[in-house]
């Protein structure tokens, strides 16, 4: 094994079956930010208007909140492997037709939108079944690592595949991305298939109707207090929290007068920060003490984002925002780690759904919201009050912190995992 692969931060790619993965992964991930930087030039570009941008992204996303169910129970009914592979196959189709539409000079605004909803509607089976395979890759010793690395790559490819995007749109045009996209596909698509998997129990819920499993998955949240706090955590951050990001433009042009520059500065130093938070996370070994770290995050979040919000100054805005992405993600990859190292393997995929409809599918219900707020009463009181809900949220947790562990330690003992936190 290459001694690299033996670094505290890079040890779940150890596993060949999550080198596999990642590789192709992080080759898709790229393909997939320069085709939504790619559309929504296109959209822009053909119809002038900010009102469709927003419509083409929230139809996008939304299908992961309506979804989320159905999604969780055949995530924890089927091989995930194989949900996985039918969902990124459909991607490249989906992707392919839009580059044929778009190189062709045929593609209409209500192409985009059907097929940028279709890409939501696929997208709501895939996140759950990912989520929930990680630990197939790796099992439970290296998931923590390999939950930040996924995180990381995640944020590298929102740097890289803009970055690549707008110099391929500016000298051939989108369809070149949305064809590259496509290709991408194979890359993952071609990892999952060499891949080897030890067999898998047959899981309990094919007994049972759809019904009755979806209806086991949200009674097991609710009767588990310490998932149902991580939960509700994250739909807070998602909706009042995260629409920031969508609020970045009125700030650099409105407020900071710093232009187009300006609001790459913005995004890039958010982004830089939450992929610091992610490689923090791939440092830690266990959970324990996890929940302290998640606490000082969500706290730090409300505070440095809230600070944004009145700042008139570029220099000090890059820099809360760079604390704002830091925190974030140290945030919703403590959540993400916790979950899935409580949650039973037969629950997983359920859980997972949830957890992506609360992440995925809160976040354009918040940012519909954020922007009707600020077009009335403007952006730094529509973000502070959204960083007001998210701290409330971080003190009632942090409130809540015995009980949470206490019911955290039963769960982990259960799975033979260390506890979360030693002390009360």
């Amino acid at each position: 094994m290459p001694l690299l692969f033996e670094s505290p931060i890079l040890r779940a790619l150890r596993h060949r079956n999550f080198r596999l993965f990642f590789s192709g992964q992080i080759i898709s991930l790229i393909g997939t930010w320069m085709e939504s930087v790619a559309q929504a030039w296109l959209v822009y570009r053909l119809t002038g208007s900010s009102a469709l941008l927003g419509l083409v992204a929230f139809a996008g996303q939304i299908p992961v909140l309506l979804l989320g169910p159905v999604a969780g129970h055949l995530a924890d009914r089927l091989p995930r492997r194989a949900i996985i592979l039918f969902t990124q196959s459909t991607f490249c189709v989906i992707a392919l037709l839009l580059a044929a539409l778009t190189l062709s000079g045929r593609i209409q605004i209500w192409q985009i939108f059907v097929l940028g909803t279709l890409m939501g509607i696929v997208n709501a089976f895939d996140v759950p079944a990912r989520q929930s395979f990680l630990k197939e890759l790796v099992g439970h010793e290296d998931m923590i690592n390999a939950i930040a690395l996924n995180s990381t790559m995640f944020n590298f490819a929102r740097v890289a595949g803009p970055a690549i995007a707008g110099l391929i749109v500016s000298q051939i045009g989108e369809g070149w991305c949305f064809l590259l996209n496509g290709i991408s596909y194979l890359a993952v698509i071609t990892g999952l298939l060499r891949i080897r998997l030890l067999p898998v129990p047959t899981p309990e819920s094919v007994t049972v109707s759809p019904w009755q499993n979806i209806r086991d998955g949200y009674a097991f949240i609710g009767q588990t207090m310490p998932v149902r706090n991580l939960l509700g955590m994250i739909a807070l951050l998602s909706f009042a929290g995260l629409p920031f990001i969508v609020l970045l433009p009125v700030f650099a042009e409105g407020i900071l007068h710093s232009g187009a520059k300006g609001l790459g500065l913005l995004m890039s130093s958010a982004g830089v920060g939450a992929t610091a938070g992610a490689l923090l996370l791939a440092s830690r070994l266990k959970v324990e003490g996890l929940s302290r770290w998640l606490s000082a995050a969500a706290v730090t979040f409300s505070l440095a984002l809230a600070s944004f919000a009145w700042s008139t100054n570029l220099w000090l805005s890059v820099a809360l925002l760079l604390l704002t992405g830091f925190a974030m993600m140290v945030q919703i990859l403590s959540c993400n780690t916790l979950i899935q190292s409580m949650v039973p393997d037969h629950y997983r995929g359920r859980v997972m759904s949830v957890y992506s409809m609360m992440l995925i599918g809160m976040n354009p219900v918040g940012a519909m919201v954020a922007g009707f707020a600020a077009a009335r009463w403007g952006a730094p009181l529509t973000i502070t009050v959204g960083a007001a809900t998210c701290l409330v949220a971080a003190l009632a947790f942090i409130a809540a912190l015995p009980a949470f562990r206490v019911g955290a330690r039963s769960l982990l003992s259960e799975r033979a995992i260390p506890p979360v936190d030693q002390k009360q």
